[in-house]
């Protein structure tokens, strides 16, 4: 019940049968020979690796944690090795493009493989979690020089990466950041400061670690357009070590696997990455696609604590269960208790949905790269901007909420550490704070990507759902949802925050309430989308589907309640 196995049958179903993915990628040139057949195989070797390799060393990485002393950071058992065995199979540089020694393969897949690394073993997965944004950062804003140097060696997951942010006194605003960076005689910099929060800042994973750092020129203006964006090695090619020391490990609710670093620069020999004062451009590239991947986070821890919950739930025997018409002998395990189906059946409805999105979303980025048509890359773009938000905010929610629900399948014994059930609750906590709070992915979505266009990017991603759902499904209640809140946007959200006199923080206080509501629609969608298929009509899917329109669904009227209320307040 403790090690988590990886689900690819059901994966499998979505990404084909749901999502129709091989006729996608015959439309993209790069992937024009990529078949279900080639992505079945690698995902059940995926699989392999996951179960039999990461999964096994998640109970000692979170009893006994990575190891700090004087500067040193060692992981838990087992850790190091089986991250070489990873980078050395290749599977870091899935989607890395071919010339950098990648495999080129569809994102989609990396974000499968890191789906299931993450339900596995989420500690050790914080480690090679930021390659990919890592490898799109450096080569899409890093000088040929710097491409030489340390490309391949991200794409391939040789050395790991960081993404150096945070600052005791600059969380979200990082217009307040500090950290300075001097011109040196060599055409490098010297960085001074501090950074916290430093997820893998040092460790004995890998031989050497790429720290990409947001630090502030002496000529640079204040706020967040006075950044440029750096790249530092823990160690220099002539084999000695940079400037950079971990003064300590923060002591941590959950991924006691993952070390998360204070990180002091000490004049630390950097490069600039990209131009002076675009260093958040440059750096965004790396957290979009953090973003991404968080949301697979919420999904897979979610899907490990239901995993334990569902076993747990067939095996525990108490009461009978009221209205049961089965035989005696099984009447009284819990899994046939109303409370325990609610629970079960809707946890079970957020992680299925949830895959449909988050790899429709990285099928669009492969999209808005690889596409000929220009309209199509526009399009999938949209997709992106709009859905990444929201898949980040509501699922990471939900592995939290839903993990604990699923603790609650267990009585007392998912208090204690022995079921494992625990574990998840903890870890799944920060991944509603990380990689942008979900306030914040709130506030972007409405506020930077639905009002400043008078919604026209919204109602053209509502237009195609209504029109991918008019071939394929029978069951009007998505469709009826998508054209209500298209009225409501048109008819209440647009004239209440942008009308003469309205108040000026009222899209701030709507923003929670329209993420959640645009959550409820997409889940929609999705379910619609399932339902349609012929193979979705056993009981596995009937179950998750049936549960999502009778207690997840009626979330989206609640929703439409709060926004209204708030816009009928002076």
């Amino acid at each position: 019940m403790n090690h988590f196995r990886p689900p690819t049958e059901d994966m499998q179903f979505i990404l084909h049968q749901v999502l129709c993915a091989p006729e996608q990628w015959r439309a993209l040139p790069v992937h024009s020979e990529v078949d279900a057949d080639l992505m079945r195989q690698v995902l059940e070797e995926a699989g392999k690796f996951v179960g039999e390799v990461i999964a096994p060393l998640n109970r000692e990485g979170d009893e006994i944690g990575a190891q700090f002393k004087a500067g040193v950071v060692t992981t838990p058992p087992g850790f190091r090795d089986a991250y070489q065995a990873f980078w050395q199979a290749g599977w870091p540089a899935l989607s890395a493009a071919q010339d950098d020694g990648g495999q080129g393969l569809p994102t989609v897949l990396e974000a499968m493989l890191y789906e299931m690394l993450s339900a596995a073993n989420h500690g050790w997965t914080m480690a090679p979690g930021l390659l990919h944004g890592a490898y799109e950062c450096i080569k899409h804003h890093a000088s040929d020089e710097l491409k030489a140097r340390f490309l391949n060696k991200v794409a391939s997951g040789e050395w790991l990466a960081t993404m150096c942010l945070t600052e005791p006194q600059a969380g979200s605003d990082l217009g307040l950041t500090r950290t300075k960076a001097l011109p040196l005689p060599d055409g490098r910099y010297a960085l001074s400061g501090t950074k916290i929060f430093i997820s893998g800042g040092e460790h004995d994973l890998s031989d050497n670690i790429v720290h990409l750092v947001l630090a502030r020129l002496p000529d640079s203006p204040p706020g967040p357009k006075g950044l440029s964006l750096f790249l530092v090695p823990k160690f220099y090619e002539d084999g000695s070590r940079s400037a950079v020391t971990c003064e300590r490990i923060e002591e941590k609710m959950g991924l006691h696997g993952s070390p998360t670093c204070v990180m002091r620069f000490d004049e630390a020999a950097a490069w600039i990455v990209g131009d002076p004062g675009k260093g958040l451009n440059a750096m965004f590239v790396m957290m979009n696609a953090a973003r991404l991947h968080v949301s697979l986070q919420g999904i897979g821890l979610l899907e490990a604590a239901w995993q334990k919950a569902h076993a747990y739930a067939q095996e525990r025997r108490q009461m009978r269960a009221p209205g049961s018409s089965t035989r005696a002998g099984e009447a009284d395990l819990i899994a046939l208790h109303p409370a325990m189906q609610r629970i079960l059946g809707s946890q079970r409805a957020w992680v299925d949905a949830g895959r449909v999105l988050a790899y429709r979303t990285a099928l669009e980025l492969d999209a808005v790269k690889h596409h000929p048509d220009a309209s199509r890359r526009e399009a999938a773009s949209q997709w992106c901007g709009l859905v990444t938000p929201v898949l980040k905010a509501a699922w990471t929610d939900q592995a939290f909420s839903g993990a604990s629900a699923c603790l609650q399948v267990f009585g007392g014994h998912g208090y204690v550490r022995e079921w494992g059930i625990e574990q998840h609750v903890r870890d799944a906590r920060v991944a509603m704070i990380y990689e942008g709070t979900n306030e914040i992915q709130a506030i972007d979505l409405l506020l930077r990507k639905v009002l400043p266009d008078g919604a026209r990017a919204l109602t053209a991603l509502l237009g195609e759902l209504r029109a991918s759902l008019s071939d394929c499904s029978d069951d009007p209640r998505a469709m009826k949802a998508i054209q209500e809140f298209e009225r409501f946007v048109r008819d209440e959200l647009l004239p209440g925050t942008q009308a003469p006199g309205a108040p000026a923080d009222r899209a701030h206080w709507l923003a929670d309430d329209f993420l959640r509501a645009m959550a409820m629609l997409l889940m929609a969608w999705a379910w619609a989308r399932i339902g349609s298929e012929p193979a979705a009509k056993s009981a596995r899917w009937t179950v998750a589907e049936q549960a999502f329109w009778r207690w997840v669904w009626p979330e989206f009227g609640l929703r439409l309640g709060l926004m209204r209320a708030t816009l009928a307040q002076d």
